[in-house]
């Protein structure tokens, strides 16, 4: 009998695709979003997934239900009855990091199946990046066609890339920017993660200050509203609903509503026009891996992390 491949999908939505595409073989849906919160190198311990269940429980106020995902990741305990892996994961840092993470697992697992990415992003006659669920049934067959088969350097690299958002010095990152490799647009994930911390003039980090320039630069009507633009307008992210909202929660120190508009207050335009680093007054409890927000700034001139000041002792 001829084996068919496994392949692990980045959500529900893609899996059903592949399903109604009757794209052979088994699934796997990968049900994470490890761009957030703290990680361990090894992957799916017992640690791991007591990290991650008590980070969602309290960024999210989200029951994490881990023998469920654990039951879902079985299926990498039997790969002998598979030909291959066919990872499908898009173009953004919410998608790149768990793809590492994924790739990490299954060398951790010692699996040695062929290993290929289906990795959308740039498609023929279209300016904007697209995510593979928003790919017609034709780009998406023909994006598994062109499937990219990783080679041992890219597994390697994945794997260490990974060890390194795990630990403590994301500086680490900066030579994996510009090395060349199957992950086209791990680059643009990587230079977006670095961003994501505070940046020394203002204490914004690149998304924060986008969501206010919008609310600067646009008539926006209510919360939703914003959502919407934050959520198209956010570049190499990838971010969801769950995850702007929150941002936007510890944003609302600097714009106010009123009949049916929101617009930046004077501590907005302030921070809008980098007159004082407000990093203090921000909420920056989240952790990105190995490393809370609140420790390390981005200094735009060195294009480098530093630590926080008032951390450094």
């Amino acid at each position: 009998m001829n084996k068919l491949p496994l392949h692990i999908t980045n959500g529900d939505v893609l899996t059903n695709y592949l399903h109604e595409l009757n794209i052979e073989g088994d699934i796997i849906t990968w049900q994470e979003m490890l761009c957030e919160g703290p990680t361990l190198e090894h992957v799916y311990s017992d640690e791991f997934s007591q990290l991650r269940k008590s980070f969602f429980n309290e960024f999210y106020d989200i029951d994490l239900n881990i023998s469920e995902i654990k039951t879902a990741l079985d299926k990498l305990n039997h790969t002998e009855n598979y030909s291959e892996i066919i990872l499908w994961f898009e173009y953004d840092l919410f998608c790149h990091i768990n793809m590492i993470a994924v790739i990490s697992l299954i060398q951790q697992k010692k699996i040695k199946l062929p290993l290929h990415l289906v990795c959308s992003g740039k498609v023929d006659r279209n300016k904007n990046l697209k995510g593979l669920t928003e790919l017609n049934s034709g780009q998406l067959l023909k994006h598994y066609r062109d499937k990219i088969e990783l080679k041992p350097d890219d597994i390697e690299m994945a794997t260490t890339v990974w060890g390194i958002y795990c630990g403590k010095d994301h500086n680490l990152l900066k030579p994996f920017i510009v090395k060349k490799s199957s992950f086209k647009y791990l680059s643009n994930c990587l230079k977006a993660h670095l961003e994501r911390f505070p940046e020394t003039k203002d204490g914004l980090n690149v998304m924060e200050r986008n969501i206010l320039e919008i609310v600067r630069d646009t008539t926006i009507k209510s919360k939703h509203h914003l959502l919407g633009y934050a959520l198209n307008y956010q570049g190499y992210y990838g971010y969801g609903d769950l995850q702007i909202s929150r941002i936007m929660e510890k944003l609302s120190i600097f714009f106010n509503e009123e009949n049916n508009l929101i617009k930046l207050n004077r501590k907005g335009h302030e921070a809008l026009l980098g007159q004082h680093n407000f990093s203090l007054e921000i909420d920056n409890s989240m952790v990105f891996g190995g490393v809370n927000k609140f420790e390390y700034q981005f200094n735009k001139k060195e294009n480098k992390l530093i630590k926080t000041v008032y951390n450094a002792n």
